[in-house]
């Protein structure tokens, strides 16, 4: 069974467990709509994502559980940290998720440490395939984005008849490196 999707509807990009298959699996293509982009912008506070699709598959993994492998791409437009000026990334990421279907539940706020993995989630009756895609494009975002040739500006301030201090001046330790090979070649 393939399932590919291209809809608006809000419920959007889910697939539900009961329809999924033991037998070879269920593979799915999405290429997400305009609405579904947008979306994605407001929810990662960015001006824009474009081209985004999740294609993969879903396999049995025992009798309850599943895994989920596959690769979220997507081209996003973010502000240049030093210009605001938009800058386009293209970004393309493996995704690899398995649902266990008995996962601890802590819902009653305590705190337990567990030896689990860190791609391990619990198995409901859905999996959400547009959050697990934006969760993806939110980890693989640039930190900070810059527009080419963009540079940070050097501003010097100091006053009337004094050295201004430098980049170089306030590493300590660079002078103390300087010093000790002076020290070294003599």
């Amino acid at each position: 069974m393939t399932s590919s999707s291209t809809s608006d509807d809000p419920n959007r990009h889910s697939l539900r467990v009961a329809d999924l298959r033991h037998s070879g699996g269920t593979d799915f293509d999405i290429r997400f709509s305009p609405s579904d982009m947008s979306e994605a912008a407001r929810t990662l506070k960015i001006p824009g994502v474009a081209k985004m699709r999740f294609q993969g598959k879903m396999a049995p993994l025992g009798k309850s559980d599943w895994e989920l492998k596959g690769t979220v791409g997507a081209t996003v437009t973010q502000e240049c940290v030093l210009t605001l000026a938009p800058v386009r990334t293209r970004i393309d990421e493996d995704v690899f998720r398995i649902f266990r279907r008995d996962m601890p539940d802590f819902e009653d706020g305590s705190v337990v440490e567990l030896d689990m993995d860190e791609n391990e989630e619990s198995l409901g009756t859905e999996i959400d395939l547009f959050s697990i895609a934006v969760e993806t494009i939110a980890l693989a975002l640039p930190p900070y984005p810059k527009a080419e040739g963009a540079e940070l500006e050097k501003t010097v301030f100091a006053g009337d008849g004094v050295a201004p201090m430098t980049d170089e001046d306030a590493k300590p330790f660079a002078s103390l490196a300087a010093l000790k090979d002076k020290l070294q070649e003599e």
